[in-house]
């Protein structure tokens, strides 16, 4: 082999061995894009550590249910939802001084020594509503669609707006007249009595203790 053929092998080798770039594939996963993340749901209650607050402001509770339960204002689910008020309207530290049931949600004006009380008394409340709605309907599964939205009521404005406003909950979905008194609330006195032939009678609410829902209530 000449010279100038063996330089020109090493050349032709020296070629091949060359690397070549090549070209990433497209990203498809990871960093911020459009549509990424925990999808925002209107409605949803926020999974925060709720806030501490003194005992003497008294909360608006609202509970929503699920849609496939369907309406809680019927004579047989609200019939056990009083049995549940009864056995829960006074536990942990946690009140209930009104309430008001509507087809989807339930509103609820209550007092709580803190927010450890308030937590373990709505956890037991909703606990025994859950049960007596799938006990009137035959059913099982979930019957709330999210936590509970608690708001903290600190001026007596606010707790008089918000005992009027649960306390009359019919008329803002219905329209119904300002002096009807809508027997599924517990401004009805039929709703605030639980009845039973063993156990006897009992309230489904207790007496406001805090100085501004007192004078709201009054």
């Amino acid at each position: 082999m000449t010279f100038s053929q063996f330089s020109a092998l090493f050349k032709i080798m020296k070629r091949r061995r060359k690397m070549v770039q090549l070209e990433l594939p497209e990203r498809r996963w990871g960093g911020r894009r459009k549509g990424a993340g925990r999808p925002k749901v209107k409605g949803v209650v926020l999974h925060r550590r709720r806030p501490e607050f003194p005992g003497r402001f008294p909360l608006h509770i609202t509970l929503r249910i699920r849609r496939e339960v369907g309406s809680l204002r019927s004579d047989r689910r609200f019939a056990q939802i009083k049995t549940a008020f009864r056995h829960g309207c006074d536990q942990f530290g946690m009140r209930l001084v009104e309430f008001s049931v509507q087809s989807n949600h339930i509103h609820l004006i209550v007092e709580a020594e803190d927010r450890r009380s308030l937590s373990r008394g709505m956890q037991a409340l909703a606990i025994r509503l859950a049960r007596a709605v799938n006990r009137a309907s035959q059913r099982t599964g979930t019957v709330f669609a999210d936590r509970y939205f608690a708001r903290i009521l600190k001026t007596p404005t606010e707790v008089r707006h918000a005992v009027h406003y649960v306390r009359h909950n019919l008329k803002k979905h219905t329209g119904a007249h300002p002096w009807y008194i809508d027997p599924y609330s517990s401004m009805a006195g039929e709703a605030r009595w639980f009845v039973d032939e063993d156990v006897g009678s009992a309230f489904t609410v207790v007496s406001a203790r805090t100085w501004m829902l007192r004078r709201a209530v009054s």
